[in-house]
Parts: structure tokens; sequence; C-alpha cells
């Protein structure tokens, strides 16, 4: 079922990641999706929230939305998790996703999207920011939780839809979907001014 409003456009999302296209398609949006190959990498000096917009950027420059058609706009997005301005990225293996958890528990850590929307003559980059408060979590339920959801392709290691969100999460400050990667209310009004 698509959107009324959103019939004239033709809409691109460069993101392989299932929980960004499912939100997507929750909006009731008709869209392409495209892979980005890009090696993500930033500058150091960069404070958490320009690294966002600045990855979000970097995977819609790998695009030429000259050969695009009028009316198509391009959808990136880069979600950061920072704490006391570490950026928590992708766990590399199990002993990473152990010691990322263990930073997390019983903290507050910030969640960083930002989008980037394109089209052959407009550009526009937004982020949203929001804040997790995490229980002191137990060795036992990192173990059960890595072990059983392998949270791998994800930034901080947890997905807020998860099973480590529904007991270990306290409060929340902001977006729920902006944690679990895609802030869909902002994407929806940014989209009809685009």
């Amino acid at each position: 079922m698509t959107n009324k409003r959103f019939q004239t456009k033709n809409l691109i999302l460069a993101s392989e990641s299932p929980r960004r296209q499912y939100l997507l398609k929750e909006l009731g949006l008709d869209f392409e999706i495209l892979s980005p190959k890009v090696r993500e990498y930033y500058p150091d000096n960069l404070t958490p929230v320009q690294i966002a917009v600045y990855l979000a950027e970097l995977k819609s420059n790998n695009f030429d939305v000259s050969r695009f058609s009028e009316n198509t706009i391009l959808i990136t997005a880069d979600t950061i998790v920072s704490i006391d301005d570490e950026i928590l990225g992708k766990p590399g293996n199990y002993q990473e996703a152990v010691c990322m958890l263990q930073k997390l528990s019983g903290r507050r850590h910030d969640v960083i999207t930002a989008v980037c929307l394109r089209s052959r003559c407009r550009q526009k980059t937004f982020h949203v920011l929001s804040s997790v408060y995490f229980k002191e979590l137990s060795m036992e339920e990192i173990d059960y939780y890595i072990e059983n959801f392998r949270p791998f392709d994800k930034a901080g290691s947890y997905g807020v839809q998860e099973w480590i969100g529904y007991i270990g999460i306290s409060k929340i400050e902001g977006s729920f979907f902006n944690i679990m990667g895609l802030p869909v209310k902002e994407l929806y009004e940014e989209l009809l001014l685009f």
C-alpha cells in the first residue's frame, strides 16, 4: 500500500540494513534498494554527530545522482553509538561484543542516526540523537544475548528491538526508531518537504 503523498517520488534506499528496509516499508513507501559499496572511514577530529553526518554523506556521494530521473530521491543513513565520546562500532567478534555491552551496562549512551536525502539538484542531511539507559547487565545476560542474537551487524553490539532491549533498557530519551536505525518520523517530514 503506497502512501499517496509519495506516488510522484521515486525513492531509493541505499542500505543493506534489514531494519532500515523494514521501517521504510512500514511508512507505506515504495522504494528500490541499492547497496552502498563504500569503505567507512572518517577523520579523527570529528564529534559523534559529525561522524554520523560524514558517513551518511559519504555513502550518498558514492552514487552518481546525475543519472537518476528528476523525481528520484536517494536515501542514505548511518547510525553511531557513542559513550563518553567513544564510538562503538560493529563488533568484529564475540569478545568485542562482550566488551561493548559491558561498557554500556548500567550507563547512559547516545545513538545518533544521520540521514542524507539527495536528488539531482538538492541535498539535505539531518540527524537525530536519542539517549539510552541500560540497567546493570549480568554476564549471563550478556552471554545469552550474544549467543542467541549474534549482534555482529549492529553498532554498539545490540538491537533495541531484541531481547536485550526488552530486559536491559530502563529508559529512552528520544526516538525509539532512531535507535533501531532510522528516525522514521523525521524522515517522513523531511521527505514531504524535499
